[in-house]
């Protein structure tokens, strides 16, 4: 996973992987979607960011099931 911002057009790309878009959704007016083949999601594209979401507040937080790490 891979997120981009550009602050000269203030747009958020996350990348979720690489697989190939055939695909673009408009969710919103500020949010595309973009998908592979299968309509899993590829990419997602957030314009006017700074207004959409709270960029100064960015975390990434992975959490581990107890499930998973008893295996």
């Amino acid at each position: 996973m891979e997120i981009k911002y550009f602050s000269d057009t203030d747009t958020v790309l996350v990348n979720f992987t690489n697989k190939e878009v055939v695909e673009t959704r408009d969710l919103s007016e500020n949010v595309l979607l973009d998908l592979d083949k299968n309509g899993n999601i590829v990419s997602m594209t957030v314009e006017h960011a700074r207004r959409q979401t709270n960029m100064n507040d960015f975390s990434f937080q992975q959490i581990h099931s107890p499930v998973a790490q008893m295996a």
